[in-house]
């Protein structure tokens, strides 16, 4: 029988996502200020989602030039993420109400919801507020008009309506409003209090100044006082086909974010209709981009939260280990010419990767170091080593991607700075932004004896602060294809090279998704054959309906599939055609963000790390690079890896047909968290004796 395939959509299909992040806010068993977090970070995603997702499918709504079929699509798109929102936000309130409050009072944090306090604290919020944010305060008369007060992007707002005294009953026109910027650059937004009778106390900043909003307005009587902030669209389009500076465009397109469309006006629901419906009126927004919100808004401050209760206990989470045989004084370049060497992040330490530039800076063979950059973290000690590098005589190129989201700023700071230290810069491609993470070390010396040279492919950036909290792998070989491979590909970025061909590498643009398909067809046959088809998948998101239409393909002729997706996941498990398709998801301390591809090949498996995701974007609009895993050794780490992540127990979730996150719990197995697994298993590798023979 002949089915019409069916997808979830991509938005939904990322809510379900980040419900799964709410999710760990509500787990009873982890850590207090751990389910805090996780409420912050829930809040983060929301905030960015609407900036970009919801602030994409308005300005299709809104388009003039867009057509009708897709205008449509959209206006049900955003109705379904306003029911889908509002449910998550209830259940946040629940969560942060119920239970997150109650368990901090009673390990003695009393953390104050309102402007009402103890009588033993009105005074200490009476000088605080005087001597700490009162100088700070700026309140701007709002009217309706022609000139409108200008609201920054995620920042609170306290809206204010008040009256003259005595005027109140006799001239409903001399009602005022005011908004006051909250001035966090100046101030905390939770304030320690003093401690009374063995309990601890903290305050929101905006509850305070509720407490004394009297002091800023003299001679006028406070109606009511309620939180708001704007989001706007902060999705820039860089149109790096046109002529002109690539440079100069990323500079006036990034400033131009700061004071984007609207795409959400977020309110304290308590606030009255009428007070509302001036500050509709005063700010021109449109009532499709109203969303209602708690007492308190932006908790992603949350993660600041302070824990004044020293005996509260925090997650401990695991820590980054060296890798014995590759101590401080070790060589990485000895190590890797005899065997490839995986790295796990942030399991293992990323100062062996910076060790391994290092290494490169001062061997004399090295003559250059070719490099993607691709988020870059500020200080960072990979651009210090390639700057050192540049100085001790290095030619050193690095592909800086100036379309990175919400890091373009960063980039070309970096990017300047390495220029004017003798590094030669590539700027982004036209059309397509260079998101593969790879590095390579050319060596050559004077003599007709061949030099190892050194390729590093990973799925993670060059980033030390994410590399600590992101799971990602990266692989360092002296294979001379994967070399000639990765040295052919940094001249095509060059444009030194047109049409450049791969042997081993899988090149987005070039020949990713042929082989893609032709590894799929391939298990297809096995499985036709009576022999085990099997795939495992392992990335961040599943999009791109051609490869979602492969995997349905050979669900319906018995191959085995597991997905783990962390995030978007497009693909419907639990239909006639996707029956043999499980989808996990999982949500621990460390964000999952490792692509490993698994095909079973007839018993021989083919294992490819790589960036790419398969959503379009990186299968169309990027390029992306994926290595095999060539070292049996290393293969068999990486499947005993997948293996674990599958049977994962604690965190792990598999996705239904509905999009809902159906937690994988087995009481009568023994319990499997599969990060805090992961990292024993790579421990005990750890505290195996390894020696390296000397070359």
């Amino acid at each position: 029988m002949k089915y019409t395939y069916q997808y979830f959509k991509r938005d939904i299909s990322w809510l379900s996502f980040n419900h799964r992040v709410l999710l760990e806010a509500d787990d009873d068993n982890l850590p207090l200020y751990e389910r805090i977090n996780f409420i912050a970070i829930y809040s983060s995603n929301l905030e960015e989602f609407y900036k970009i997702r919801v602030a994409d499918h308005k300005a299709i709504v809104s388009g003039a030039k867009t057509d009708k079929e897709s205008i449509l699509a959209s206006q049900e798109t955003l109705e379904e993420i306003n029911m889908e929102v509002n449910s998550q936000l209830e259940e946040r309130v629940r969560i942060y109400e119920h239970k997150i409050l109650p368990a901090l009072r009673q390990n003695n944090v009393i953390f104050y919801q309102s402007s009402i306090v103890e009588p033993f604290h009105k005074e200490f919020i009476r000088n605080f507020f005087n001597e700490e944010i009162f100088p700070f305060l700026q309140p701007v008369l709002v009217s309706k008009g022609d000139i409108v007060s200008f609201l920054r992007d995620n920042r609170l707002y306290l809206s204010v309506r008040l009256f003259k005294m005595n005027y109140k009953a006799n001239n409903p026109s001399r009602i005022q409003y005011f908004v006051i910027k909250l001035p966090y650059s100046k101030v905390p937004r939770f304030i320690e209090l003093p401690q009374q009778e063995g309990n601890y106390y903290l305050m929101y900043l905006e509850d305070i100044i509720k407490a004394n909003i009297g002091t800023i307005f003299p001679g006028y009587e406070v109606d009511c006082c309620y939180c708001i902030k704007i989001s706007r669209d902060a999705d820039i389009l860089i149109d790096d086909t046109a002529s002109g500076n690539i440079v100069e465009q990323v500079k006036k397109k990034v400033k131009k974010r700061k004071i984007g469309a609207v795409c959400r006006f977020v309110y304290d629901r308590l606030m009255p209709d009428n007070f509302l419906d001036f500050l509709v009126d005063a700010f021109h927004i449109n009532r499709a981009e109203l969303v209602p919100g708690d007492n308190h808004l932006n908790l992603e401050d949350l993660r600041n939260l302070p824990n004044p209760n020293k005996l509260l206990r925090i997650n401990e989470k695991p820590q980054p280990m060296r890798l014995n045989f590759l101590g401080k004084h070790s060589s990485i370049f000895q190590y890797v010419r005899k065997k490839d060497l995986l790295i796990h992040f942030p399991y293992h330490s990323f100062e062996h990767l910076i060790h391994f530039l290092y290494e490169a800076v001062h061997d004399p063979m090295t003559k250059e170091i070719m490099i993607t950059q691709y988020r870059v973290a500020e200080n960072s000690a990979v651009i210090n080593t390639l700057v050192s590098a540049a100085q001790n005589g290095k030619k050193v190129t690095v592909f800086v991607e100036l379309k990175a989201r919400f890091d373009e700023e960063n980039n070309l700071a970096t990017a300047e700075m390495m220029q004017n230290a003798g590094i030669n810069i590539i700027y982004s491609i036209p059309g397509l932004k260079v998101h593969a993470k790879v590095a390579l070390i050319l060596r050559r010396n004077d003599k007709t004896k061949p030099v190892s040279s050194y390729a590093y492919v990973s799925t993670g950036n060059f980033n030390e602060k994410t590399a600590k909290i992101y799971s990602d792998i990266g692989l360092f070989t002296t294979n001379r294809e994967i070399v000639q491979d990765l040295h052919t590909l940094f001249l095509t970025l060059e444009g030194k090279i047109h049409q450049p061909q791969f042997k081993y590498l899988l090149i987005t643009q070039f020949n990713l998704k042929p082989e893609l398909m032709r590894l799929i067809y391939h298990e297809i046959e096995l499985a036709k054959q009576g022999k085990e088809g099997k795939i495992i998948l392992k990335m961040n998101a599943l999009q791109d309906q051609e490869m979602i239409d492969e995997l349905y393909r050979a669900s319906e002729q018995g191959v085995q599939i597991d997905l783990i997706v962390r995030g978007i996941c497009c693909l419907i498990p639990g239909q006639p055609y996707s029956e043999n398709i499980r989808v996990t998801r999982i949500v621990d301390s460390f964000l999952e963000h490792a692509r490993v591809w698994y095909f079973n090949n007839d018993g021989e498996p083919k294992v490819y790390i790589g960036s790419p995701d398969w959503m379009r974007r990186n299968l169309y609009r990027r390029i992306e690079a994926v290595t095999p895993i060539l070292d049996k050794e290393v293969k068999e780490e990486i499947i005993e890896i997948l293996n674990i992540q599958l049977s994962d127990n604690q965190k792990a979730c598999f996705v239904d047909s509905h999009l809902h996150n159906i937690f994988k719990y087995n009481t009568a197995a023994s319990p499997i968290r599969a990060q805090y697994a992961i990292y024993n298993f790579l421990k005990n590798k750890n505290l195996e004796k390894i020696k390296i023979r000397n070359p």
